[in-house]
């Protein structure tokens, strides 16, 4: 039907505007349909996750938060409720304000608080429709509980053992990725910015502290490495083949005296005149943390093999792990070298540790962890089981990251870093890591920052050498040589820890 409209204007048929306007809103309704399925249910995890979504927040004002336990079942973060029934939460310890975070009100969480909300709060599932599902059925009273690898004793340690050092500590199962502490100082007030009633006041003292107590140090920190970073260095060499343990450089003990010349830029290294004119072959090199023998091996190895070996570790990316890490870089990038060095000079200086080498705590732990676990990194992990209020247990698989070097080459420096340690010359730099009665490995690391500051302390290592049960790695923020502040923390935190086991 078409209609005479005024001034014998002709309009369109009615029924055609009612047919588009039909379509056109079935279309929107499509789409929102769509849509809101798409959400609910293939993105539901990430919302189940999400601590701004508003199901998410009003579970966090109602729900009971499951509460976080160590590796041996000892309560770390359990909830209290305020004088208007609302809980909270209350932390048992300040050295676990790092890995734990904090579930606050007003500012939000962090750490695994953050990380596991959906867990702690009972909004998640087995399955995408059921985390979707769960936000439309009535919440019970609490959370999830989670279940750690953490050990509360060796966390107490290792805080304890940094003092009012800026440092961190990672230490780990090699075996299975499980992080037995990770501390990182200085600490803060988690419990108090919990607590509604002092949440401000805490707040405003940890963001307003100028040593970033809010800053996790063990995952987030990069530091400049040092002599630790040889073994990354080493791991290059020998998988690629550019070196063995039998390699030894003729120019190394003349240049002892003079400086290693690299394209017009001298490396020096006069920490070990006791070689007097030795050839160090790899081992020894090794246990005298040589420079010269180690930007040879660098050069020789090339910017592409060590680019290889570091990516295999990890580095030029986050560490897949249950909280946000910062990525380890080998250089900045960019330059015409093969690996993006900027030239030979920057090559040999990364070869031990110097030049633009960037690490977190944790991607050194890994190292060690790699060479201790024959050549396979160890996929780390904190948390280690979910815990429903009825009992239920849903385990949280471990895993690997991926074979690294093979196992031959791994025993190689495993052997390389126990004579670091135990050797008669390797005492005189890592003397403090030894354990009375146990065969340790490691290698110490003074990773110098320029200018006049104090140089950061650095060791990593493993334990028992022949079978290793924990490696480590510690940083302390302008410590001082390797040997003299992180070596001995390290050998305490291994000395615990191995007397504790069976």
């Amino acid at each position: 039907m078409t209609v005479q409209g005024r001034g014998g204007r002709r309009e369109r048929p009615l029924g055609g505007r009612v047919a588009r306007l039909s379509l056109a809103l079935a279309l929107v309704y499509g789409g929102l349909t769509l849509g809101a399925g798409y959400w609910q249910v293939f993105r539901a995890d990430d919302l189940s996750r999400d601590p701004t979504d508003a199901g998410m927040i009003a579970a966090d004002r109602s729900v009971v938060r499951g509460r976080i336990l160590d590796r041996d079942g000892h309560v770390l973060a359990t909830s209290r409720r305020d004088a208007s029934g609302e809980p909270y939460r209350v932390y048992t310890d300040t050295s676990l304000s790092a890995p734990l975070g904090y579930a606050s009100r007003l500012y939000g969480s962090a750490g695994l608080e953050a990380a596991y909300a959906s867990e702690l709060l009972g909004t998640g599932g087995d399955d995408p429709a059921s985390r979707a599902l769960a936000k439309f059925r009535p919440r019970g009273q609490r959370g999830d509980d989670l279940r750690t690898s953490l050990s509360l004793s060796l966390q107490r340690l290792a805080v304890q053992l940094l003092g009012t050092d800026r440092g961190a500590v990672v230490a780990l199962d090699p075996r299975t990725g499980d992080v037995l502490a990770m501390a990182s100082t200085p600490t803060y007030d988690a419990s108090g910015i919990a607590n509604p009633a002092t949440s401000r006041a805490a707040f405003a003292a940890a963001t307003g502290d100028p040593d970033q107590p809010l800053l996790d140090r063990a995952i987030q920190g990069r530091y400049v490495p040092g002599s630790v970073f040889k073994i990354v260095t080493a791991i290059a060499g020998l998988s690629s083949g550019a070196i063995t343990p039998a390699t030894t450089f003729p120019q190394q003990p003349a240049a002892e005296s003079t400086g290693l010349l690299v394209s017009g830029y001298r490396v020096r290294d006069g920490h070990h005149p006791f070689t007097g004119s030795e050839v160090l072959d790899f081992a020894r090199a090794t246990e005298v943390s040589c420079n010269i023998w180690y930007a040879l091996a660098g050069l020789r190895t090339g910017g592409a093999g060590m680019e290889d070996a570091a990516r295999r570790l990890g580095f030029g990316a986050p560490i897949p792990f249950d909280l946000a890490t910062a990525s380890s870089q080998l250089t900045n990038g960019g330059g015409p070298l093969p690996g993006g060095f900027a030239d030979n000079v920057e090559l040999a200086n990364a070869a031990y540790g110097q030049g633009e080498v960037l690490v977190t705590p944790l991607q050194m732990a890994l190292v060690a962890a790699t060479i201790a676990n024959d050549g396979v990194e160890p996929r780390p992990r904190l948390v280690t089981a979910f815990v429903s209020p009825t009992g239920a247990v849903r385990d949280v698989s471990g895993g690997t990251l991926g074979r690294v070097l093979s196992q031959g080459d791994a025993a190689a420096i495993s052997a390389a870093m126990t004579q670091a340690v135990e050797g008669a010359d390797g005492q005189r730099f890592t003397s403090g890591a030894q354990v009375a009665g146990v065969t340790v490995a490691g290698k110490t690391g003074t990773a110098q920052l320029g200018g006049t500051g104090e140089p950061h302390s650095w060791f990593i290592g493993f334990a028992p050498a022949e079978a290793p049960t924990i490696a480590i790695a510690v940083v302390v923020e302008q410590g001082g040589h390797g040997g003299s502040r992180a070596a001995p923390l390290a050998g305490e935190m291994l000395r615990t820890f191995l007397a504790a086991k069976p």
